[in-house]
This record gives structure tokens, C-alpha cells and sequence, in this order.
């Protein structure tokens, strides 16, 4: 982000994706949420964009930013104003917020073991996610997600100067160089270790400290070095190693590969082996899958879903103006899902509504055209399964061109679901022949490789030499090319 705050996304490989103007500086870091949507938030604002840069939604704060955004449990943010306002914001911008008593160091989502999704639940039951509030005189707070059952722990033995919780238990570094770990249930300190942080260090607060607290353990940065401790079993508490780093420009950043990787001075990146241990995470073609869904693959049914006549064209071109309208000012908000719903609904108009003893009217090829391009336009990653499932199996030729584009709108292929289909439909036993599906082939591809780069563009580079070959239609060829030469810039 510029410090006009012109907010600027570039791929892996350095070429510009997107840039929009929010409006005013950022007052923060950039929140990525799971489906590849992202939280910005400015001095007066909190806002939401697609992955392709589209304005979701935006709300304004009513006093500065002062516990910088965080992502929580449910895939939303947490935050605290400078008003001693705690505020919660959903992936939809719904906001609810309580007062605290004074600012905190740091507000962390806790929750159970399990896969979240959107409503807070996991995969393997019930949420049962809390607040933890750290607060910079060592005093800790616990309370539900709304504000309620607030209640007191033991304070730390010292002020900390960084926190970070897992599952139940947290981990703070105090003012003396010391890592405390401690059960958030009860605030029991389970165990105490000595990281590399010296008082000297902390008294000086020359830059903020970062932790990490995952499956292999508790590990603790600054700008002169890390350190990293087992966190649980016999050795709870043992220091595994201590790496002292001189000449840093920052914090530096320790891999899920065991690397700790440190951005010198002198303009040099250095890389220390410091563990064989990796961390064990599903990948996507995009690196470590979510840890929850937003529920827009399988959104609940629309207001419309047993009503008949709200499928008839007339019916149809009312709410797609209403959709557009909400996409085009940036206020998607919580009509998301019904709009997706709905969308995904008229798509569907092959299969039998529930409740109903007939099939809703018969959607024109037109209007199917229309619903695809706006699905595209929400943005959602967690749709292209269905969309890559309308170009397989609609027979209609515009219609598999306009599922290709609104993939290639959102510009994201987590599973390598997208590829997949258009590989099928154009190499053999592939019948897809028809210039206008071509065409909408060759833009998708070249739209998801300029997104993600090297783990699409191998299958990619494939797809479009093959729609240049001989035979193809000329218009198909020539769009192949372009996009081919727009992959190498």
C-alpha cells in the first residue's frame, strides 16, 4: 500500500494484479481471509475486497484503529479503537462491539480443535470459541465471543510484550526475556523458558516481537534473533535452539520447513536450518488450505427458492439489477450468500425445487449468461467447483464460454478444478469445437495463470499451445497467443 493508500496486488512473480484507491492511508497490515478475500482496514474505515480486487464492503470506525485487526475463529476480524471499543466484524461486515476497561496488548480468538466454518461451528461439533484479552500490565481476560461471561485470570507474573494462543492454552514473552506458557481456562502457568530476549532488548522496545504457536511449538522473533521451545509432551518447555541475529532490517520470518529467514542491512537475505521438523499442513495449489469455509460453494436457499414466478425473466432481470447495483457500489455486505444463492438457483433450473411439484420456469440462455458473469463478480474461490460443473455439463456453447470467464473473473483455481475441465473439453475424448467456448477457455486460463503463476501455468502454457494448433479457429488462435505473451510479461 502507498502512503496515498492506493492498494496494489502483485502475483508471486512481481507483475502487477490489481490496484485501488481506499480512500485514505492504512492504518494496518492487510488481513487475508480464507477464500483469498481481504480485511483493509484505513484511520476512518474497514473494508473488504474480493481476491480480484472488487469492493465487497465497507464500514466506517468511529475512532482510530488501536489493537491493529487480527483474523478470528469464524473468518471475520477483531480489532480495538482507540475508544476502548472492542469490534468484531464478520466476513459480510456485520459489526457488534462491547466496551473494555482499557486497551489490550493483544485480543486472541480462541476455539477447539476442528475446521471452523462461517457460523462458528467446526467440523467436529460446536464452537466453543472464547476471547483472550492480554492486557500490557500482565492482566488476563477471557470472555464469549459476543462480550459475555467475562472473567478473570491470575495475571502473568511480569508484563508481556507479545501473546499468542492454540487450542487452550497461550503463550506470552515478558519484559525479562522470559517465555511463559499457560492454560487459558484456568491461567495456570504450565511452564516457563528463556528465549534469546534480553531485558536490555526489552527495554528498549526497538521493534515489536512476533510469535508462532503451532503443532511443533512456541517460537519467539525479534530483530536480534528466535528462539523455539517444545510446547507440550515430556519435554514441555525445553529450548530447542536459540539463533542470535545481527544486522537485521526486521523481524525475521520462521518457515513451516524449519528455515529462519532474516533480511539483512546490508540488503542480503540469509537463511539458517534450524529444525527437520515440518509442518504437517493440507496444501492447496496455493499453499496450506484455509482453516475454515465461508459457506458460498453450498449457500443456504435464497428467499426465491420456492417461488416459482421468481424465475420468470421479468422477475429475473429485477433482482439481477439489484445484484449488480450492490456489486457495482462496492455494499455487497450480507447479502452475499443470498445473493450467490439465488444465482446459483437459476443455474440450477434443470432440477426440482423443493417444496414445489414442478420445475421453476425454464431460465433463457440469456439470463443464464447474465447469472454466471455476476457470480464471477462476488468473487468467492469457494464457487468455482459449481462453476467448473456448469462448463461440463451445460450443452449450451455461450453458456460453458460464460462459466470459463466468471472463473476467470475470480481468478483463483485452489484445487486445480477449472484447468481440469477445460484440459477434458479440448484434448481427447474433448468435443468442445464451438469458437465462442473456446474463446472463453483461452481467457479463463490465461486470467488464472497471470493470478497464481508457476503451480497453474505448467497445465496452462498446455491448454493455450493447444488452442493455437492448426484447425482451430483463427480468433481462437490469435486470443491463445496474446495470453501466452501476457504470461512471460
Amino acid at each position: 500500500a502507498r502512503t496515498t493508500g492506493v492498494l496494489i496486488a502483485v502475483n508471486r512473480a512481481g507483475r502487477e494484479l490489481w490496484r485501488v484507491n481506499t480512500g485514505s492511508p492504512l492504518s494496518g497490515e492487510v488481513i487475508p481471509g480464507w477464500d483469498g478475500r481481504i480485511f483493509v482496514p484505513t484511520e476512518k474505515t474497514i473494508s473488504c475486497y474480493t481476491g480480484a480486487g472488487r469492493r465487497l464492503w465497507q464500514r466506517s470506525l468511529e475512532s482510530p484503529i488501536s489493537l491493529h485487526p487480527v483474523l478470528d475463529k469464524r473468518g471475520g476480524v477483531l480489532m480495538v479503537l482507540e475508544n476502548k471499543e472492542l469490534l468484531r466484524i464478520d466476513l459480510f461486515g456485520r459489526m457488534n462491539s462491547f466496551s473494555l476497561e482499557e486497551v489490550p496488548l493483544a485480543v486472541l480468538s480462541v476455539s477447539a480443535s476442528g475446521k471452523t466454518n462461517s457460523s462458528g461451528g467446526t467440523d467436529g461439533g460446536e464452537s466453543s470459541e472464547r476471547l483472550l484479552m492480554v492486557y500490557k500490565n500482565g492482566g488476563l481476560e477471557t470472555c464469549g465471543s459476543a462480550g459475555e461471561s467475562l472473567r478473570k485470570l491470575p495475571s502473568l507474573p511480569s508484563p508481556p510484550l507479545a501473546a499468542v494462543c492454540r487450542l487452550n492454552q497461550g503463550a506470552a514473552v515478558l519484559n525479562d526475556g522470559r517465555l511463559l506458557l499457560f492454560s487459558v481456562d484456568t491461567g495456570e502457568v504450565l511452564w516457563t523458558g528463556e528465549s534469546h530476549i534480553g531485558r536490555a532488548e526489552a527495554a528498549r522496545a526497538m521493534d515489536r516481537i512476533t510469535m508462532i504457536f503451532d503443532e511443533r511449538g512456541v517460537y519467539v522473533l525479534s530483530r536480534t534473533g528466535a528462539s523455539g521451545f517444545i510446547a507440550d509432551g515430556k519435554s514441555a518447555g525445553q529450548r530447542l535452539w536459540i539463533m542470535q541475529v545481527e544486522g537485521a532490517a526486521t523481524i525475521p520470518a520462521f518457515g513451516n520447513d524449519g528455515v529462519l529467514y532474516s533480511g539483512g542491512n546490508d540488503w542480503i537475505l540469509y537463511a539458517y536450518k534450524l529444525e527437520d521438523r515440518v509442518l504437517q499442513q493440507q496444501q492447496s495449489l496455493y499453499g496450506p488450505v484455509p482453516e475454515g469455509n465461508y459457506g458460498a460453494g453450498s449457500p443456504p436457499p435464497s428467499p426465491w427458492a420456492n417461488y416459482y414466478f421468481g424465475f420468470e425473466e421479468k422477475a429475473l432481470n429485477i433482482q439481477f439489477a439489484l445484484i449488480r447495483r450492490a456489486i457495482d457500489s462496492g455494499q455487497v455486505g450480507e447479502q452475499e450468500l443470498t445473493y450467490t444463492g439465488y444465482l446459483m438457483e437459476v443455474l440450477r433450473n434443470d432440477l426440482p425445487r423443493p417444496g414445489i411439484s414442478r420445475l421453476h420456469p425454464q431460465v433463457q440462455i440469456l439470463q443464464r449468461i447474465q447469472a454466471l458473469h455476476l457470480l464471477g463478480l462476488l468473487g468467492s474461490p469457494e464457487i468455482i467447483p459449481f462453476l467448473a460443473d456448469i462448463f461440463s455439463r451445460d450443452d449450451e456453447a455461450l453458456v460453458k464460454a460464460a462459466a470459463a470467464e466468471a472463473i476467470g473473473s475470480i481468478g483463483i483455481d485452489p484445487d486445480g478444478l477449472a484447468l481440469k475441465a477445460f484440459t477434458n473439453a479440448i484434448f481427447a475424448p474433448g468435443t468442445v469445437r464451438d469458437e465462442q467456448a473456446l474463446l472463453g477457455i483461452a481467457a479463463a486460463t490465461g486470467a488464472l495463470c497471470r493470478f497464481s503463476g508457476p503451480p497453474l501455468s505448467d497445465t496452462g502454457v498446455k491448454i493455450l499451445t493447444s488452442l493455437i494448433a492448426a484447425g482451430r479457429p483463427q480468433s481462437v488462435q490469435q486470443r491463445a497467443r496474446r495470453e501466452l505473451s501476457l504470461m512471460g510479461k
